[in-house]
């Protein structure tokens, strides 16, 4: 399957590496081989119809930050012009999230429906602004449309919902569904430390971003919020449909009264039919709830099975891209 890859950050390197340790398992259990034959970043592109070397590919990302200076094949083609210049089958999405507009992203995958080629996407943007849109434009072109690693990245919810709880009805979804407020949250537990000395902290460990304000005022797990209450609820929604409220105001105090009686606080996401909402609540210290570090966790609540919970690490370029090759895998199966 040969695969455009747009987006050469940390994900579309993950993707790369991914692909480098797993393509001879691919091959030996499913009969075919991942391909890349473009990639992109802000610098331009690198394209063979033959497909990259992917080990030249990291090793000159890593060393001049560009994909434009791969040998030979390097140019500078970028954007949707690279889509007009390769012949692909799987276009995998890795841009960065842009909750304004959703651009690249949305008219990068528009584009490939429209070429009817299938998309695999760990972009939440383009998701919690035009879901509906974009699920449109993919069944009119007959072409599939995944993004398991856009929610929880190797958590399987999406396809664990779809597949694995297909006999039932899913009530709701209450969960925590970024890692990075996690960490902060769990540090500040168990440190007694404040929100600013850990919020640096974790910025230093690269945990939290340079600019940390999609993680810690809840942006990102709205997103999530919505790609879940509109793929697995079947309740149509936008970002600006959930109530969103971050961290930033968590004092080590109220974590403290919180623990002496029993509680935590975390950033809870609730995906039902009552409520879209992103918000800090008090949890049992015993509970599901009580995950420590950079993991995600979501407890799905069905007619038939009850409540199901899952857990996994929410972030990290290794756990995303895998996430991506099992949706990879589940198009050519």
């Amino acid at each position: 399957m040969d695969i455009c890859l747009m987006g050469f950050g940390a994900v579309g390197k993950g993707v790369a590496e991914a692909i480098l340790l797993k393509n001879d398992f691919i091959k030996e259990n499913y009969g075919f081989e991942l391909n890349i034959v473009a990639v992109a970043d802000s610098s331009g592109s690198a394209i063979s119809k033959e497909g990259l070397d992917l080990k030249s590919l990291l090793e000159i990302k890593s060393k001049t930050g560009k994909v434009s200076n791969y040998p030979v094949y390097g140019t500078d083609i970028k954007d949707m012009d690279v889509l007009d210049n390769v012949e692909y089958d799987c276009l995998v999405e890795a841009t960065p999230t842009n909750i304004e507009t959703g651009e690249p992203a949305k008219s990068l995958t528009i584009k490939a429906f429209n070429d009817k080629k299938n998309v695999v996407t760990s972009n939440k943007g383009h998701l919690a602004l035009f879901f509906k849109e974009l699920m449109d434009e993919s069944q009119k072109n007959n072409v599939q449309f995944k993004f398991e690693a856009s929610v929880g990245g190797a958590m399987p919810i999406i396809n664990f919902a779809e597949e694995t709880l297909s006999s039932t009805d899913i009530e709701s979804i209450i969960g925590i569904l970024n890692g990075t407020t996690n960490y902060i949250l769990s540090r500040m537990t168990s440190e007694g430390s404040s929100y600013e000395n850990t919020l640096e902290e974790s910025q230093q460990l690269g945990i939290a971003e340079t600019d940390p304000t999609q993680d810690v005022e809840g942006i990102d797990a709205a997103c999530k919020t919505v790609i879940l209450a509109n793929i697995i609820l079947g309740i149509p929604c936008t970002y600006k449909d959930v109530y969103v409220e971050g961290i930033s105001k968590i004092t080590s105090e109220s974590i403290e009264l919180a623990l002496k009686e029993g509680y935590l606080i975390k950033l809870i996401a609730e995906v039902s039919k009552n409520a879209l909402e992103v918000s800090p609540r008090l949890v049992k210290k015993n509970s599901p709830y009580a995950v420590d570090g950079t993991l995600n966790m979501a407890t799905l609540k069905t007619d038939l099975a009850d409540e199901v919970t899952v857990i996994g690490k929410g972030a990290g370029s290794l756990e995303t891209a895998s996430a991506m090759l099992t949706d990879i895998i589940n198009i050519y199966k």
